[in-house]
């Protein structure tokens, strides 16, 4: 749109460095299926090793002419690196290379555009595509001269690229501003679940890791599942039904992957907020993959950076079909609380044991009970029951020959023990349908 590039294609060269002096090291492995995910036909792979990356072209004189008897040799239209490169070394390599240049930040940039299919998808992606663009613009219009200006306007003008630079601004605030709406929305939704009462379960977990087939599993939402990189982009949510509970929200969210690139979890903002308001994270793991450690590792690292690194989780190995030395079961701790739970969500074996630990996992902390109150109500009763009524606990009323009333109700433990130590009411003089001896402490 605003650059004088070589236009590009799908016949792509790799090129996969490792440096001695740092600790950071990509996967050239995930890196070609990042390539075929995006929809590139890879026809050579280039590796080496360096102290450093090369200040003018990263990867050093001797090899960018190595580079380009390749894309000659290949007529390759596209030569992508599994690294960040500085807007100048891109522009240095095309001018050698004549063809276009493509870092790692740009590649997952180009899958999401092609996995974006709802109005704020599109809107998320395009906001990261002008942020990435906006430290791309210098050298970007190295064959204009200044602008002149017409009648009424004697004089230099705008530059192109001051023209560029306020057309970007302009664009990206209307973004912010629309997708600002967008996440006012999702927050007055998560307001209304919480007065409901209803728990919010979000799947999360490294790219590829079976998320949406899981999502599939339990709802029988029918969204998209496929075996490559980000098949996944647009957030999704259905309501599923857990024993004990009830009601519950499952989101399926976008994956993660190592080294994410900031702008996009800037610009994917108002989705990712889902997990970090989430009542409890399925942290969804390939458990056949040999780099699952470092993939949990990363997981991890951006649910911190998003604010959810503290939130309760319950992690699932899944793909345990592809495990000669695993079956599907619940692992617990000391304390016998469920902590994973290992399944394969393609055959289904093992969802059953998930919606168990689920129910324990929010279920220990509901109240989920039939309250019985007398045909002469006490006032502080009647606040009860009117507080109550406020959070939308208050699944079902039902009224007794004798004058009583029997509320069915479903309500968090804490919600429950703020109003009754709010109105001075003892637990113990709460008469219950079932023995609820989890109220009979009113610590918290």
């Amino acid at each position: 749109m605003f650059f004088d590039r070589p236009e590009s294609g799908e016949q792509a060269i790799l090129v996969h460095l490792t440096f001695s002096h740092s600790h950071v090291c990509e996967d050239p492995r995930e890196f070609e299926e990042l390539v075929l995910s995006a929809g590139g036909d890879p026809v050579e792979f280039v590796v080496g090793q360096r102290l450093a990356p090369h200040a003018k072209t990263f990867i050093g004189s001797g090899k960018v002419e190595a580079l380009r008897e390749l894309v000659v040799l290949h007529q390759a239209e596209l030569v992508i690196f599994n690294h960040t490169l500085s807007p100048s070394q891109e522009r240095n390599l095309e001018a050698v290379l004549q063809c276009r240049v493509l870092d790692r930040t740009g590649l997952i940039l180009d899958i999401f555009a092609q996995r974006a299919r709802t109005h704020e998808g599109k809107l998320q992606v395009e906001l990261a595509q002008l942020r990435h663009m906006s430290t791309r613009l210098i050298r970007g219009w190295t064959h204009l001269e200044r602008q002149k200006g017409g009648i009424g306007m004697r004089g230099p003008g705008e530059t192109q690229l001051e023209t560029d630079r306020r057309l970007l601004r302009v664009r990206i605030k209307s973004i912010e501003g629309r997708l600002e709406k967008v996440r006012k929305q999702r927050a007055q939704g998560r307001r209304s679940r919480v007065r409901a009462s209803t728990p919010t379960v979000s799947l999360v977990g490294y790219t590829n890791a079976g998320k949406s087939t899981l999502f599939n599993q339990m709802t029988d939402a029918g969204v998209y599942a496929k075996d490559q990189l980000f098949a996944t982009l647009d957030p999704t949510m259905r309501g599923i039904h857990l024993p004990s509970v009830g009601k519950a929200v499952l989101v399926d969210t976008v994956g993660f992957i190592s080294h994410l690139p900031h702008r996009l979890i800037e610009a994917f903002r108002a989705t990712l907020e889902e997990a970090s308001h989430s009542s409890l994270l399925l942290h969804v793991i390939d458990a056949a993959d040999d780099e699952r450690q470092h993939n949990i590792e990363q997981v991890e690292e951006v649910l911190e950076e998003i604010g959810a690194g503290d939130l309760p989780q319950l992690k699932v190995y899944n793909k345990v079909d592809l495990l000669e030395t695993h079956t599907a079961h619940i692992e617990r701790n000391a304390n016998h609380d469920p902590v994973a739970v290992w399944l394969s969500a393609q055959s289904g074996e093992g969802i059953e044991l998930l919606f168990e630990a689920l129910s324990e996992c929010l279920g220990q902390k509901m109240i989920c009970n039939t309250l019985c109150l007398p045909s002469y109500v006490l006032p502080s009763m009647a606040k009860l029951r009117s507080r109550l009524y406020e959070l939308g606990a208050i699944e079902q009323e039902e009224y007794l020959d004798d004058g009583s009333s029997q509320l069915k109700i479903q309500v968090p433990q804490v919600e429950l023990l703020k109003i009754l130590a709010s109105e001075d009411i003892n637990p113990i003089t709460l008469q219950w349908l079932k023995s609820a001896p989890i109220l009979n402490h009113t610590e918290e």
